[in-house]
């Protein structure tokens, strides 16, 4: 079956066409969930999210794309998405925490799980501080770091999915080094 009659199966709602695009995309939208958020039940809920909005808006897909492309931005888009919330959040929590005595704020350390195949650190503590330096780069910056390095995409995949041109993926990727360079520096300069 081609792209173009698989896309047209989806439009319809076949039954088929949905279990095949949970066969052939579920395992990768996870991977992709996970390097953004390295934790696996925010991650599984934000996959869910990805299929609901594939369903839901795949009658507006227009095939300027590949379909992988089109639901690797939706999954990337969703990540970003629940990152900002979750620093709303955060930030909320401790503007409530200074001024009510009654708020406790939640001590958990949010990267519990570390089982990414693409990242193998000797330690927790080394995971933690690459993920909280990635999660602290601007939003491309991160994006385009997050795809290239930890999910294994080229530089065309990375700029098909984010829509921006090859240069411009090659600068942010090089700011994205740079500004994990200087925040890693202080960390490796003690581990030696």
């Amino acid at each position: 079956m081609t792209e173009t009659e698989f896309i047209e199966q989806l439009k319809t709602q076949t039954r088929a066409a949905y279990s095949k695009l949970l066969d052939d995309f579920q395992q990768k939208v996870f991977t992709t969930c996970i390097s953004f958020v390295p934790n696996t039940e925010d991650a599984e809920d934000i996959t869910q999210e990805v299929f609901f909005e594939v369903f839901n808006s795949i009658s507006n897909f227009k095939g300027q794309a590949k379909l992988s492309t089109w639901i690797y931005r939706i999954t990337t888009n969703k990540c970003l998405e629940f990152i900002r919330k979750r620093n709303t959040k955060k930030r909320f929590a401790f503007l409530q925490s200074i001024t009510g005595p009654d708020f406790e704020i939640d001590k958990t350390n949010y990267f519990t799980e570390m089982n990414h195949p693409g990242i193998i650190l000797e330690n927790k503590e080394k995971n933690e501080t690459l993920f909280l330096a990635i999660n602290n780069l601007p939003d491309a910056q991160r994006l385009v770091f997050t795809l290239n390095k930890i999910d294994g995409k080229s530089y065309q995949e990375v700029s098909d999915i984010t829509e921006k041109s090859l240069s411009s993926v090659e600068s942010l990727l090089f700011r994205a080094k740079k500004n994990l360079q200087k925040a890693l520096e202080n960390f490796y300069k003690n581990d030696i």
